[in-house]
């Protein structure tokens, strides 16, 4: 993904008064936020803890933490998605349902299940068609998930889920959908990305930086990155925090080096998550030089104060992952 002049290019990986439907939140357990920072072999034991207390969301997120490290589905993986699965997670339902696509069968080493895969998907359908045909947004997403049907993703969409919205941008973006005249793709492109940022997703709103760098819009480039800032996702905090401390100054953010380093320190809490740890510390020392010590201090505090009020700093990757 292209961030805006690509300050971040080797990381890029992917809250507004929320005017759609957001994807739905997951609870911030201690495991699920190391998940989301990339941090796998410090959220397994959290995770599994949390799974074995009747944690739905962290049963889910350790079979994915599993599955990521070992690069297929595992006994232990498939083990703690049936477990989500019975317990209800329709997240789980898919991925069992797509194990055909997995490595392991590739291997020929897939582990038996109480369900086959095309069972798994059909009883997520059963459980879901009744709130999607009441036009329920993420219930309609999920059955676009589990059937491809780009109808039930443009329903999704039209009924306001944020992440619905994304993709229907970066599908149109990418050539489906029919527009005859020249110009139409990328205006609902924009579009879709316009409602998606609206409805508070942070791959959206980088996106739609993009979009509105490229049209030399900066009022509304500073508008859109602050806010994206104030999601938590790392891209968006190193982006807001470099400009706004004139390292460079590109958008015409008022000088605030306080700030702006702040947000640098709480990056450096990620290590080198999604392999940022260099430009991290480089950029904080760039700032740093431009301080006093005074200011380097003061600094501390803020970013202990937006790190209590402000969602944890996460990269933001897909819930239904590769």
């Amino acid at each position: 993904m292209r961030i805006l002049t690509y300050i971040l290019v080797a990381t890029a990986i992917i809250t507004a008064d929320a005017t759609s439907a957001s994807p739905q939140e997951d609870k911030a357990t201690p495991g699920v936020i190391l998940y989301k920072q990339l941090k796998l072999q410090s959220a397994l034991p959290l995770l599994e803890r949390e799974a074995l207390s009747g944690n739905i969301d962290s049963q889910y997120y350790l079979a994915e933490a599993l599955r990521k490290r070992n690069r297929y589905m595992t006994p232990e993986a498939q083990h703690w998605y049936e477990t989500a699965a019975v317990n209800g997670s329709i997240y789980a339902m898919i991925q069992l349902g797509r194990k055909n696509e997995d490595l392991c069968r590739a291997m020929d080493n897939c582990p038996t299940s109480a369900k086959s895969p095309v069972g798994w998907l059909t009883h997520a359908k059963e459980l879901l068609l009744a709130k999607a045909n009441n036009g329920d947004p993420e219930s309609l997403y999920l059955m676009y998930e589990i059937t491809l049907d780009r109808a039930w993703l443009e329903n999704s969409a039209n009924a306001g889920y944020a992440l619905a919205q994304y993709w229907m941008a970066v599908s149109e973006r990418q050539g489906e959908g029919f527009f005859l005249i020249p110009g139409k793709r990328d205006a609902s492109v924009k579009k879709w990305l316009l409602l998606s940022s609206e409805g508070g997703y942070p791959k959206a709103i980088m996106d739609y930086l993009q979009i509105l760098f490229e049209e030399g819009d900066m009022e509304n480039i500073r508008h859109w990155l602050a806010i994206a800032a104030e999601t938590g996702d790392q891209a968006a905090i190193s982006n807001y925090g470099a400009y706004i401390a004139h390292t460079p100054n590109k958008v015409g953010y008022p000088l605030d080096l306080i700030k702006g380093y702040a947000l640098f320190t709480l990056l450096g809490e990620l290590d080198d998550s999604g392999g940022i740890g260099r430009y991290v510390e480089r950029k904080s020392e760039e700032i740093r030089e431009k301080m006093t010590p005074a200011q380097i201090e003061e600094s501390k505090i803020l970013a202990e104060q937006w790190k209590a009020t402000h969602p944890p700093l996460s990269f933001f990757p897909d819930k239904l992952g590769n």
